[in-house]
């Protein structure tokens, strides 16, 4: 592996560990909490807003310094998003994921923090959610023609 190779896994492990840590810290990785911000007819929490708005605004902030840099610190180029339009496949993954997380009380990042820890049901919610990455890429996946 080569040392750029290597200092962009170190530096995404140390995102991750920070994300990871960033999330305990906050409680996100306990579905009761994430349960209780979706319970606007209850007990409601609003503390995940102010977490939703933390990482808002750090994003923003991020991409307004990253959008003036030519390339990226650790590769060639920026990745940026292209496609703008709103479709049915969008539509779609977002409606899944909301139902996911309703039900679950996980979301990816979270699911993987806390199932790290060995617990049960967030290890059930990433099979299952890895199980659903995989079949969405079979069934994209292009087809060979003859």
């Amino acid at each position: 592996m080569s040392s750029s190779k290597n200092a962009r896994l170190v530096m995404a492990s140390i995102a991750g560990v920070i994300f990871g840590v960033g999330l305990g810290v906050a409680g996100m990785t306990r579905p009761s909490k994430v349960l209780a911000f979706l319970d606007v007819a209850g007990a409601w929490d609003p503390s995940l807003a102010f977490v939703m708005i933390g990482a808002i605004g750090v994003h923003m902030i991020a991409v307004a310094v990253a959008r003036r840099r030519s390339a990226p610190l650790l590769a060639p180029a920026f990745s940026w998003p292209t496609r703008t339009r709103i479709d049915m496949p969008l539509l779609a993954g977002a409606a899944l994921f909301g139902v996911g997380w309703g039900l679950g009380g996980f979301c990816p990042g979270p699911a993987l923090t806390t199932a790290a820890s060995g617990n049960l049901a967030a290890i059930a919610f990433v099979l299952a959610m890895v199980g659903g990455m995989t079949m969405r890429h079979l069934q994209t996946r292009p087809t060979k023609r003859s």
